[in-house]
Formats: structure tokens, C-alpha cells, sequence
């Protein structure tokens, strides 16, 4: 059982894409060990910011955060991220929200003023355990409102007392409104109960608001648990984190809007989750090309075994094939189970695919014997990997068309234009103008189109422009 909960937002920001994309993982892969699992994502639907944003365009919080989960839904769906078991929302769980306050009341560790309710953190020792942070470290102002009414700076809020223009609840201290910790606690305990398995979040939830989670669910309850925290670092431009209040942040549909949703999946799990991942066009290129190079290879494997008769096909496969896809299985399994090291389980993939292309392509490969039976299992070993790490596409083929429909738009070319330039590159070619034909190869590959020559003819795929391969072909661009 494990939980996770996002804030309405107006668009989701790459770098909450990594916290979800992580939690979502952490579902896939115990599903995958045979765990049933209960997956709470809950989402917080009134706070100060979608009151300010809602008032600025006069329109009801409520609705408004009702239209910014809608969107958040069609994100994860692009990123291929699990639906959770269940989507809590703070607005329909008031009652439970009160009554968890209502019980850190009658244990001694809130106090009621003047419509307000705080929790008193002198009234917890263990406060600070998760964080390693100690109250004095806690200065009024800093992740701390000011509010020279509580008992200690470091107090928190459980309950507001309302404000004009904001939307209130009924409650035994008057109407208000819930501060942001306590609706977790409330809506983790009623789906999950006090003790659980996995708590997510991405490392600035470290504290204060986990920190708080801890101090108001064991308040309530002293038998209250999680067995693992599990936070996410940070996505970073130039090695500062990306977020809105800094103004350097690229939104979800932002990015997709020139890269297929699974390349930014794949980028970001490129990164073991607990480190920053610094975000860059070249960082994305890589990932969108992999994911070709992967994709092409698998959609290749299943065309040679679409000509095969099924019944041909032997029931062994020659042994060194059987120890690649032991030793990959081996390595893939075993860097998962190190903290969820999705990079080493990504890398463990070049030796199975570079023996698919092998046999494939080469004179050598398409001679060995059990080919075909070689390729259903390499073929497999792969893609049942890439299912557990959400990176299957509805089909290779679709996949193949889109990334390279990606990779027109951000060339600026149409596939016309493309054929256009491949038919006057052939034409030179015939004429021995070489320095012509590979002017136009030079050309394309600027803008991360490359032209592949074979007995066949010439076809192109997506690659990594030049000018990003090699910072020194920018100079010789512009000479």
C-alpha cells in the first residue's frame, strides 16, 4: 500500500512528471513481484493558491480544481502512469479531516484559537525525525507562517478559520478550512489506515509537510506508520530546480509537444529517482532516439517472425542466446531490486538488442542457426522489460510513425520535403557531385534527420542533430 498526492495545478510541470512517473513505477514493478497493491493518489483541491488563482478569474475554487485534476489525468495518461486505486480529494473528505483534528485535540496536541486550530510540536519529541531537522533549526517565516498567536513559531495549522472571499466548512471552531498537512493524514488513514507500507513525494515534501503528516497521524494515532519513505529529486535547469516561482520551468504538454510522451518517460527514468535530472534538449534527443533504436529493433524481430510458420519454430534456442537473456534478466531484476535503479535496468538492455540487430542485419546473424527462435525470445526478454518500466507502446509500428512525426516538427520539414531532398541527394550522387550529396546528408543531419543508404535505396530516421553531438559542428555551422 503506498500514497502519493499531488496539488491542482493549472499545468502539470515536468518535474512533478518525475515524482508520478516514480510512484507509478513503484506500482508496475511490485505488481510485477506478485504484490497486490493499494495505490492512493489524493489530490489537495483547496489551498491558498487555487483560492488566489480562482478569485483572479472569478470562478469557484472547487470548479476550477476540478478542471486542473481533469488535466493532471490527461498527463498521466500521456506518460503512460497507472491509474491509482483510488483518487481521494480533500473537499469530499471534510468529515474525516475534522474528525482526525478533533482527536490530536482530545490527545493534547492542537490547541483551538480563535477559530483556528494548531498543532503543538512541543507536544510531539519525535518531531524532526524524518527531516533530521530540530526545532531550533525552525525559524518563524522560513516553510513556517508567522503568527506571533502560537504557542511555538514552529506550531502548525490543522484548521483556518475563514477569510473573506474563500470557500469554508462547518466545524466545532467555526468555518474554515483545513491547512494543507492534515487532509493527508486524513484521507491516507480512511483509504490505507494508520499504518502502511510507502509513502512518495517529491524531496521538498520532506519537510515540513511530511515531517508534519508524521507528527498530526501519530497524534492521532500512536500505532501510526510508514514502513518507507520514498522521495524524488529534483528536475533542474543548469542545476537549479524547476519550478514556477523561478520562472524556469517546461510544462508536460510543453514537451510533447515536440517529443513522443514515452521519450519523456524514458528520459526521466534515465535517472535513478532519488538523484536530480537536469533537463535538456540533448537529454530528450537521446532519450527519443534510444527509443527508436529500441523500437525499430523490436518492430524488425516481429516482421521476420510474421513470415515464420509458428509451428517451425523449435522450443530451444542456441545457448548463447540463452545466456544473454540470463544475464540480462539477471542484471535487469537485480537493479531493481537495488532501490529501483532504473538506469542500470535500461543499460542492461544494449547486449540483447545488439545481438537482435545482429541477427537481423549481418550476413553472420541471418546465417545462425534457430535464428528466428533466437528473436521471439530476445524479442521478449525485452519487451516484457519494457512493460514492468511503462515504456510499451500500443503498437511498434504506430510508435515508429509518431517518433518520426516528432522528428519533422522539430526539423521544421514535411516527409515530402524529406523525400524531395533524398531524391536530388540521389541525383547528385549519380552525377559524382559528392561534395553536393553530402552537403544535403550534412544538411539534414543539422536538424536530426539521417540518411541511411542501402541496396534497397536511401530512407531516413530520427537522430540526434549534429549541433548537439558535437558542440564544435556549431562553429563550423556558422563559419
Amino acid at each position: 500500500m503506498f500514497a502519493a498526492s499531488p496539488r491542482t495545478i493549472s499545468a502539470t510541470l515536468v518535474t512533478l512528471g518525475f515524482t508520478f512517473i516514480s510512484t507509478c513505477f513503484i506500482g508496475r514493478y511490485l505488481k510485477f513481484l506478485g504484490y497486490d497493491v493499494n495505490y492512493v493518489r489524493n489530490f489537495t483541491d483547496v489551498d491558498d493558491k487555487i483560492i488566489a488563482r480562482a478569485n483572479e478569474l472569478g470562478e469557484d475554487p472547487i470548479s476550477l480544481s476540478r478542471r486542473y485534476c481533469e488535466e493532471f489525468h490527461r498527463d498521466m495518461e500521456f506518460l503512460n502512469c497507472l491509474p491509482p486505486s483510488v483518487e481521494p480529494r480533500v473537499s469530499d473528505h471534510m468529515q474525516q479531516i475534522i474528525d482526525m483534528i478533533k482527536q490530536i485535540l482530545d490527545n493534547g496536541c492542537a490547541y483551538a484559537l480563535d477559530g483556528d486550530v494548531y498543532f503543538s510540536v512541543d507536544k510531539f519529541p519525535e518531531y524532526g525525525r524524518l527531516s533530521g531537522r530540530k526545532l531550533e533549526d525552525n525559524r518563524a517565516g522560513e516553510r513556517v507562517a508567522v503568527d506571533s498567536r502560537k504557542k511555538n513559531p514552529a506550531d502548525f495549522a490543522l484548521w483556518k478559520s475563514a477569510k473573506d472571499g474563500e470557500p469554508f466548512w462547518e466545524s466545532p471552531w467555526g468555518p474554515g478550512r483545513p491547512g494543507w498537512h492534515i487532509e493527508c493524514s486524513a484521507m491516507s488513514a480512511a483509504y490505507l489506515g494508520y499504518s502502511f507500507d510507502i509513502h512518495g513525494g517529491g524531496m521538498d515534501l520532506i519537510f515540513p509537510h511530511h515531517e508534519n503528516e508524521i507528527a498530526q497521524s501519530c497524534a492521532t494515532c500512536n500505532e501510526s506508520s510508514v514502513s518507507y519513505w520514498i522521495h524524488n529529486g529534483f528536475v533542474t535547469i543548469d542545476s537549479e530546480k524547476m519550478s514556477k516561482s523561478l520562472g524556469n520551468f517546461f510544462t508536460i504538454r510543453q514537451v510533447i509537444e515536440l517529443y513522443h510522451p514515452l521519450a519523456l518517460r524514458l528520459f526521466l527514468m534515465g535517472t535513478h529517482y532519488r538523484s536530480p535530472i537536469n533537463y535538456s534538449d540533448l537529454q530528450l534527443e537521446t532519450a527519443s532516439d534510444r527509443l527508436f533504436y529500441i523500437y525499430q529493433a523490436l518492430h524488425d524481430c516481429e516482421n521476420i517472425l510474421m513470415m515464420q510458420d509458428e509451428n517451425s519454430l523449435k522450443d530451444s534456442i542456441p545457448s548463447g542466446t540463452a545466456s544473454c537473456i540470463g544475464k540480462f534478466n539477471n542484471e535487469y531484476l537485480m537493479s531493481l531490486c537495488d532501490d529501483l535503479h532504473t538506469p542500470v535496468a535500461l543499460a542492461a538492455m544494449s547486449e540483447p538488442l545488439k545481438i537482435i540487430n545482429d541477427l537481423l542485419h549481418t550476413r553472420k546473424g541471418k546465417k545462425q542457426e534457430l535464428r528466428a527462435e533466437s528473436l521471439a525470445a530476445l524479442g521478449k526478454a525485452i519487451a516484457e522489460s519494457l512493460d514492468v518500466l511503462g515504456l510499451s507502446p500500443n503498437t511498434y509500428s504506430e510508435a515508429l510513425v509518431q517518433l518520426r512525426g516528432y522528428a519533422l516538427k522539430r526539423a521544421k520539414l514535411t516527409e515530402d520535403e524529406v523525400a524531395q531532398k533524398i531524391e536530388e541527394r540521389n541525383d547528385a550522387r549519380k552525377k559524382k557531385e559528392y561534395e553536393k550529396s553530402d552537403s544535403i546528408r550534412k544538411e539534414l543531419a543539422t536538424v536530426g534527420i539521417a540518411l541511411m543508404d542501402s541496396p534497397e535505396g536511401t530512407t531516413w530516421r530520427p537522430a540526434i542533430p549534429l549541433p548537439l553531438q558535437d558542440p564544435q559542428t556549431i562553429s563550423q555551422l556558422r563559419d
